[in-house]
C-alpha cells in the first residue's frame, strides 16, 4: 500500500469516493449514485484544487487508487470556522477494516499541521463504525445533534 497526493488528472476520482463516503446503516438502501449531484454534496469535489487549502491523498495498492482523504474549507457539515479545513474519507468496501483509513488520516493530519494549520473537523453519523478510528487518530467530540457528530482534532 502506498500513500501519495492526488494527481490532477485523477480529481474526478472524488466523486466515486465521496459516493463510497455516504453512511448506509445496516438494511438501508444506497442512494442512487446522482445524489452526488445535489449542491450539499458537489462543495466537496467541484473545483477541487483552487482554494490552499484543498489537500487530498490517495491509498493506491498494485497501481490502483483504493482509498482518499481530503479536505477543503467549506460550509459543510463539519464546518466549524473559516480557517479549519474539513475532511472526507472514503475507501472502497473491500479495503475496508485493514487500517488503511487510519493511515491516511494520520498522513492527513500530519500534512495539514506542516501546513501550519492549528486543527481539523468532521461531521460523521453516530452510528458510523469509523468514530472509533476518527477518536484513534486524535479527533474529539465538539458538538452533535441527534445523528451526528462533529470533531475536531487539534494538530
Amino acid at each position: 500500500m502506498h500513500i501519495r497526493t492526488l494527481r490532477e488528472k485523477e480529481k474526478e476520482l472524488l466523486k466515486d469516493f465521496l459516493y463510497e463516503a455516504i453512511f448506509i446503516p445496516e438494511g438501508v438502501e444506497a442512494p442512487d449514485r446522482d445524489i452526488i449531484e445535489k449542491p450539499e454534496l458537489k462543495i466537496y469535489y467541484e473545483d477541487f484544487g483552487k482554494d490552499t487549502a484543498d489537500h487530498c491523498l490517495v491509498a493506491e495498492d498494485e497501481g490502483e487508487v483504493v482509498g482518499a482523504v481530503w479536505t477543503r474549507i467549506l460550509n459543510d457539515y463539519g464546518h466549524i470556522d473559516d480557517k479549519t479545513p474539513s475532511f472526507a474519507i472514503s475507501l472502497y468496501r473491500e479495503y475496508r477494516g485493514r487500517g488503511i483509513g487510519t493511515k491516511l488520516m494520520q498522513e492527513m493530519l500530519n500534512l495539514l499541521k506542516e501546513k501550519g494549520y492549528k486543527r481539523a473537523s468532521l461531521a460523521v453519523q453516530k452510528a458510523n463504525y469509523a468514530v472509533r478510528m476518527y477518536k484513534k487518530v486524535g479527533f474529539e467530540i465538539v458538538d452533535e445533534n441527534e445523528e451526528e457528530y462533529i470533531m475536531v482534532c487539534s494538530l
